[in-house]
């Protein structure tokens, strides 16, 4: 019986093992090759589809290698703004290059006359036996209100000595249409000018002019004594009666 049964199941050949062993292993490294060959196919393609379509165009930014759309102006460079447009001419520069148009300009400039001016005269309630001289500018021209007003009343002899302390610091000049002011002190308040006596009329010149600017007065006139002065020509009320 022992006998009978190992014939009956005989054990596998060791060449039958091997040959399964090696078929195996070749269709491993077949669909190995295979998978290889396909992934280097996609490494490839997926390479050459990453390259630049233009020689140069990897090197630039992605904004770029943008265009502008349509209408839009490019951008300035930082700083193409400073210090103002092209041709724009400084204020400073106005008054030291050309002067054509300047009216601060010397030869733009002319004396304040009796001829380019327009003269009014009006006493005051305060100060007390003050009169205010206003100059109008009536030319086309920027005038120069030189030293102060030779005022000259009725029955004059002489004009009135100015009060030094008045001066100002720069000459009173006048825009077309332009005024400027000088305060005449008619009288002295407590009787020091003398008895004094009334003027009903006046007249005002101007320092280098030959003429003389009438200036009306109230019907009553005004009353003046020997203690009549004026101030230099300045550019406020506010300056001329101070």
């Amino acid at each position: 019986m022992r006998a009978s049964a190992r014939r009956a199941h005989p054990r596998p050949r060791p060449f039958a093992t091997a040959g399964l062993a090696a078929a195996a292993l070749a269709m491993l490294s077949l669909a190995a090759c295979s998978g290889s060959g396909e992934g280097e196919g996609v490494r490839k393609e997926g390479a050459a589809s990453s390259q630049p379509s233009e020689p140069g165009a990897a090197s630039l930014p992605p904004e770029s290698a943008k265009s502008p759309q349509a209408g839009q102006a490019p951008q300035a460079k930082p700083g193409a703004q400073k210090g103002g447009s092209a041709g724009a001419t400084p204020h400073g520069a106005q008054r030291t290059g050309t002067t054509t148009h300047d009216p601060y300009a010397p030869e733009n400039r002319v004396p304040c006359t009796a001829a380019n001016t327009k003269v009014a005269a009006a006493p005051l309630p305060r100060p007390l036996n003050h009169m205010l001289i206003t100059v109008t500018n009536t030319g086309s021209k920027m005038c120069d209100l030189k030293g102060y007003p030779a005022v000259k009343f009725e029955g004059a002899q002489s004009v009135p000595p100015v009060m030094e302390n008045t001066k100002p610091q720069a000459v009173t000049s006048l825009p077309p249409g332009g005024k400027g002011y000088a305060a005449v002190i008619l009288s002295a308040g407590d009787g020091s000018g003398g008895e004094g006596r009334t003027a009903r009329s006046l007249e005002v010149g101007f320092e280098g002019g030959d003429r003389m600017a009438r200036a009306a007065l109230p019907a009553e006139g005004v009353h003046i004594d020997d203690s009549l002065r004026v101030t230099y020509w300045v550019s406020t009320v506010e300056d001329a009666l101070s």
